[in-house]
């Protein structure tokens, strides 16, 4: 026996009862394994287990060599072990009645390499060098700010010809500098915390306190934020607070009841996925996803998250036939727990840190989704558009000479845009299951599936909302994504190709750059139509304003048909510059459009309700981005 003798429990009665309320949101402090000066301590929440103790490689994964000892009634276990245990493998061997397991530590900040699932013992000390960048996020307002974000894979970003993926090292080494040469403001990677299936992209994670092993150790994880942080690259994560999977090593029937999940299938399991939905209302399953949020937050200096799934969480019928679900107490459908969970986890997030962001993946109609819980909100800071991303994608599939007849779907996004704060996603669940690519996606021969997605990116950057866009959009792939490979980078004498990137850094530019652009991105006052009903040509115009910057007018030609004299009213009179023309020549355009510029005629030509007008030759399939000169 290697325990030590005497070892007074590492947990205060306020530790305990924190714990058992709920409230506790640091306890990755407390529980999984901890390296002390010469002991090892390790702490488990297995509250009807009936022994538990720890085995791993120092005492030949032997269970009653390191038994554990209950932390009186609270239902944790703990022990030190009289040696410090660095990089050792571990797992906590846990027996109810006949029921006997060995289960990877729930709070466990390294693990094997899958398909091992031994948890390890590590320390997470680093060197930070982004204290610039941390002070830096005080001095903003994220809803006035323009966030750009390149949502990315890393297991099939790039790939190494002698080792397949790239490293967190190799990450480092080449994606802050892409990132920031392209202009995205952040990133958002898919969840990176450790998963069994390489192929669930990390929505199924058993890991949930470490990073995946597949691409190195937590340190070079931190070496990988750290060098995002110095390139002026902010780190967004995915997380999953919504299921987890069935994997014996993981929390599913942990302690040989459903500790972490609900026991009656009917809320329990996730039909879409087989996978465990957490109850919510237990008060410890709280208290350790949100301890899981700060943490991130905490060690990896993330700049938010991403939730994943957050109206699975809030609807008890979500997938689910009559008499598969169970009604609130008050007879509803709604997940009361589920929303009390995320109103405390947004508002544990914020007070902790005010200056990051927590992001939801929310696809029905569900009210004040990212508005404060103080009026009765969720909290989060901001919600994904899904419902402009449908119906973009589905206007754009079809032919111009439909498109006419679709008008509405470009519109009516006007009726709710500013409800919540909008994120509009362009995302990896866009390509794959038989999707196809953005490009694939655009209809015509191939020049006109290049300049359709041209016109799909501009519509995106230049609409009110912040941006994201999955990898390999901006390098047009043909193919739709694929987890098991890398993206296909193009031939630099593929001028359709190159000419797609060019346009995305531009696009990127031209939003940090313009005020009106991004500063009301969450606000009415910024948007204003400007060709709202011209579905005949299938033309739309709109001006984007912010106080003590020059107004801009976007206009798109959604059909091959140029449009030489398209006259388009505006309020100011003068030159309005050309500042991006979709169909330049650098994009792979035809190079048509308005020679820099245009201005007001004289005497005035009123137009479209504006005392001014500009007569602009409107270019096939492409967008024009002009802005008001001062006189």
């Amino acid at each position: 026996m290697t325990t030590v003798p005497n070892d007074p429990s590492a947990f205060s009665e306020q530790d305990v009862y924190l714990w058992n309320e709920g409230t506790h949101f640091r306890l990755y402090e407390k529980l999984g394994a901890h390296v002390e000066d010469d002991k090892t301590r390790f702490a488990v929440w297995a509250p009807n287990a009936e022994i538990v103790s720890v085995v791993g490689d120092w005492n030949g994964w032997d269970a009653e060599a390191d038994p554990m000892r209950p932390v009186g009634v609270s239902g944790i276990w703990e022990l030190a072990v009289a040696r410090k245990l660095d990089t050792s493998t571990y797992k906590y061997h846990i027996v109810n009645g006949e029921y006997s397991v060995d289960k990877a530590d729930p709070f466990g900040f390294h693990h094997e390499t899958p398909p091992h699932s031994a948890s390890k013992v590590w320390t997470l000390d680093y060197d930070w060098q982004d204290q610039a960048w941390i002070r830096g996020r005080n001095n903003h307002d994220a809803h006035r700010e323009p966030i750009s974000i390149y949502e990315v894979h890393l297991g099939s970003w790039r790939r190494n010809e002698s080792h397949g993926h790239l490293t967190y090292l190799e990450l480092a080494d080449q994606l802050p500098a892409y990132v920031a040469e392209l202009g995205f403001t952040h990133v958002e990677l898919l969840p990176v915390m450790e998963h069994p299936f390489f192929g669930s992209w990390g929505y199924q994670t058993t890991g949930y306190f470490a990073p995946t092993s597949r691409y190195g150790t937590p340190q070079d994880f931190m070496f990988l934020v750290d060098s995002l942080h110095q390139a002026g690259v902010g780190v967004y994560l995915d997380w999953v607070p919504s299921h987890f999977p069935n994997d014996e090593h993981g929390l599913a029937f942990f302690d040989g009841t459903h500790l972490y999940e609900h026991a009656d299938p009917r809320q329990g399991i996730h039909p879409d996925w087989d996978t465990y939905v957490f109850n919510y209302g237990r008060a410890e399953v709280p208290a350790f996803l949100i301890s899981n949020a700060l943490f991130w937050l905490d060690i990896y200096h993330a700049d938010g998250l991403r939730v994943d799934a957050v109206a699975s969480m809030l609807y008890l019928d979500y997938s689910r036939r009559t008499g598969e679900w169970i009604p609130n107490p008050q007879g509803g459908r709604e997940n009361l727990e589920a929303v009390a969970f995320l109103r405390r986890l947004n508002e544990a997030v914020y007070t902790a840190y005010p200056d990051t962001e927590m992001i939801a993946e929310e696809s029905t109609a569900w009210p004040m989704v990212s508005k404060p819980t103080s009026a009765g909100g969720l909290g989060f800071g901001f919600k994904w558009d899904m419902g402009w991303m449908h119906d973009i994608l589905n206007y754009m599939e079809h032919e111009p000479v439909n498109r006419a007849y679709h008008h509405n779907r470009l519109t009516f996004r006007s009726m709710y845009a500013f409800t919540e704060n909008f994120v509009l996603p362009l995302s990896h669940d866009e390509v794959v299951h038989g999707k196809g690519s953005l490009l694939a996606k655009m209809p015509g021969d191939r020049w006109q599936q290049y300049a359709n997605l041209r016109l799909l990116l501009c519509q995106q950057y230049t609409q009110p909302g912040k941006k994201l866009l999955f990898m390999g959009a901006e390098l047009a792939q043909a193919s739709e994504w694929d987890h098991d490979g890398g993206l296909h980078w193009p031939d630099q004498d593929d001028e359709l190709a190159t000419g797609i990137s060019r346009l995305v850094g531009d696009l990127n530019r031209l939003y940090r750059d313009h005020p009106a652009l991004h500063v009301s991105d969450t606000e009415p006052n910024g948007f204003e139509w400007a060709v709202a009903d011209d579905a005949t040509n299938s033309v739309l115009g709109y001006f984007r304003s912010a106080l003590d910057s020059p107004q801009m007018l976007i206009v798109h030609n959604l059909t091959p048909v140029p449009r030489p004299d398209y006259r388009v009213g505006v309020p100011l009179p003068g030159r309005w510059a050309e500042l991006l023309n979709s169909d330049a020549r650098i994009y792979g355009g035809t190079g048509s459009g308005n020679l820099g510029g245009v201005t007001t005629g004289e005497p005035s030509v009123p137009s479209h309700g504006n005392p001014e007008s500009l007569v602009l030759s409107l270019p096939p399939l492409a967008s024009v981005v002009l802005a008001a000169e001062p006189l």
